[in-house]
């Protein structure tokens, strides 16, 4: 199987890796003299320094070469962009000459000025026939650990068997698992949603609460994303499954979890700016956390830490009172079956 993937951060890098095990793949960065040091070293000392890569793995700039290594029946074009980058990799697929046969994306949240899911975005640019044979590849995994070889398990959705067959078969390989589903809409909620919790949680370790007000934010923020993206239109059970609690649990307890970096920090007392800088990485819980809050109330799903949330990062409430407030709440407040 020929495969193209299209960035070279840390998840790019690592799945590109694996995949190469197996497969003839071809990683994109847009860099030349960073694709020319990634083919000498065979490392990427910027994201995941220490990490030797499959020796298979080829490596690029130019990115008509990619994307013609990515067309044709048995090829796979990986999307391996934050979500703000996602629009502007679809228009230079459109417009490279020839769609990709089967895209794949690995990103997280929601698009900011627009509020779409990645789906959305994929179907506005490419169109609805490219979109019905894309899918999205999330769960719970840190870049690191794939690309050291341990143990992972992630889930494909699309609404095309086909697709999800196609990375089943390019991933699921070694120390990877992959499982597929239908519910595309689920998986995309719970990846954006548990990104803004990790936030939480890490706010609430920073200030020393303990272990039960850990797993209290955990489980209740499990109730958030589930009312939100059955609200959305996806599937219950999907929040139970790897791309939900899953994720939520590897994103809020890791300690490679940057989402969760952030609410250590802030409640260290760094302002966001000063945490943002020192980050290194993209932290998307900070990106599309006020677009979930803006979805919530639009259909008037109650998300009360992700509110909290969204109060510490941009209306500079106090770490400490944004728990207070919280713990305030009248628990009648939020109702329905997933409220417990």
């Amino acid at each position: 199987m020929r495969v193209s993937v299209f960035g070279a951060g840390a998840w790019g890098t690592a799945l590109a890796s694996h995949i190469a095990q197996r497969h003839d793949v071809l990683l994109w960065a847009r860099d030349a003299g960073r694709a020319a040091e990634l083919a000498a070293t065979h490392e990427n000392a910027v994201y995941l320094a220490g990490c030797a890569l499959t020796p298979a793995l080829r490596f690029g700039a130019d990115f008509d070469r990619a994307l013609a290594h990515a067309t044709g029946a048995d090829a796979l074009c990986v999307a391996a962009v934050p979500v703000a980058g996602l629009r502007g990799l679809c228009e230079r697929l459109r417009d490279g000459g020839a769609a990709p046969s089967q895209l794949l994306w690995l990103c997280k949240g929601f698009e900011a000025d627009t509020g779409l899911l990645p789906h959305q975005v994929v179907a506005a640019v490419l169109g609805d026939e490219v979109a019905a044979r894309s899918g999205i590849l999330s769960g719970p995994s840190f870049a690191r650990e794939v690309a050291q070889g341990l143990p992972a398990a992630l889930t494909v959705a699309s609404r095309s068997a086909e697709l999800c067959d196609l990375v089943i078969r390019a991933c699921h390989h070694g120390a990877l698992r992959v499982y597929s589903s239908d519910d595309l809409i689920g998986v995309e909620v719970g990846g954006a949603v548990k990104n803004v919790l990790a936030i939480a949680t890490g706010i609430s370790d920073g200030l020393g609460l303990g272990m039960n007000a850990r797993a209290a934010l955990v489980t209740r923020g499990l109730a958030e994303m589930t009312r939100l993206g059955v609200a959305l239109g996806g599937q219950p059970e999907t929040f139970m499954g790897l791309s939900g609690v899953g994720d939520l649990i590897l994103t809020a307890t890791g300690d490679l979890s940057r989402n969760r970096t952030v609410g250590l920090q802030l409640a260290q007392g760094r302002t966001l700016d000063e945490v943002l800088a020192a980050l290194g990485h993209v932290a998307e819980g900070v990106r599309c956390a006020q677009t979930v809050l803006t979805l919530a109330r639009r259909h008037q799903v109650a998300m009360p830490i992700t509110e909290a949330v969204c109060a510490v990062l941009f209306e500079q409430l106090a770490p400490r009172a944004a728990v207070e407030s919280l713990l305030k709440r009248d628990a009648r407040a939020e109702t329905g079956s997933h409220a417990a």
